[in-house]
């Protein structure tokens, strides 16, 4: 186990699904260090928490340090891996990386042709986005749950969450950057149009505006939240069983075998979890703007 024997399998399941978290500690706040008893001196504290007391004590501002890295740097690779394809690419017969990127390209271009039905430049190139770096960041669910983090823990990092992906905050902010698009273009097509959208359908009748607008408001905020909260929450099923088998790897010696083959077979199952899921958010995104683009 990542942080030693002497856990329980509770304390277990609790530490891996930790956040390492900065933020700021409120004045008089109380922490337990190896010293004994700190109180935060007035005008609070910003360090990295130490515990869920402290996490749940910083509030909102608090910063998940681990998701942030992992989604920016994951970010990073599939930029550097295009453009190195990109620099590459010849007319001639594709090859390793460059015959992989070209069929996801053409795939994702197919998709977005059937789906999408107006004209705009910026909804291809922000489909292949999305599908590859949804996918890289679940892609980290196939790493064992207790290399990085127990790595880490010899340098004195206690937390490690290495999959963005079953953090809300990082679904949920992609979310509303797909909803910032939706109502964006929304007023750019239709203009004066997306009023009469929210508050004429479906019943066209003065006296219905204000159950219309109800309605519409309520389906149109409900996209972000579905496309947000489906994928962190299959990607958290995933990495909790993974957590699960990874814990019985401590009951004893009969219990290894089997352990180990839950984990070969729930990590193939897994790969397909994984692609699916990156494919219905970028799927989700075309069929939302689509809808934005779409004027009566």
């Amino acid at each position: 186990m990542a942080s030693g024997a002497e856990q329980t399998v509770s304390e277990y399941i609790v530490h891996h699904l930790t956040n390492l978290t900065y933020g700021k500690l409120p004045a008089g706040f109380e922490r337990q260090t190896a010293d004994g008893v700190q109180v935060v001196g007035d005008g609070g504290e910003w360090t990295l928490a130490h515990g869920a007391d402290e996490i749940a004590a910083m509030g909102f501002n608090a910063i998940h340090v681990d998701s942030m890295i992992w989604s920016v740097g994951l970010g990073i690779i599939f930029c550097w891996l295009f453009r190195r394809v990109a620099k590459t690419a010849t007319a001639g017969v594709p090859s390793g990386w460059v015959n992989a990127a070209e069929m996801i390209v053409e795939f994702i271009d197919g998709t977005v042709k059937d789906t999408f039905h107006g004209r705009n430049p910026l909804i291809a190139p922000l489909a292949l986005t999305i599908f590859v770096w949804v996918f890289l960041m679940n892609l980290m669910d196939l790493i064992p749950v207790d290399l990085i983090p127990h790595g880490l823990m010899l340098v004195g990092v206690d937390y490690q969450k290495i999959v963005p992906s079953t953090d809300p905050n990082i679904t949920m902010g992609m979310a509303v950057g797909v909803f910032v698009l939706m109502l964006y273009y929304s007023i750019k097509v239709k203009g004066f149009g997306f009023v009469k959208e929210l508050t004429l359908n479906p019943f066209n009748h003065p006296l219905f505006i204000p159950v219309n607008l109800f309605m519409e408001v309520v389906g149109l905020l409900a996209k972000p939240f579905s496309l947000g909260l489906r994928l962190f929450g299959n990607m958290y099923a995933g990495e909790m069983i993974f957590i699960l088998i990874a814990s019985l790897f401590s009951v004893g010696l009969f219990w290894m075998l089997p352990a180990a083959l839950l984990q070969i077979g729930w990590a193939i199952f897994h790969i397909l979890v994984i692609t699916l899921q990156a494919f219905i958010f970028m799927v989700l995104t075309i069929v939302y703007l689509s809808m934005a683009h779409e004027d009566h």
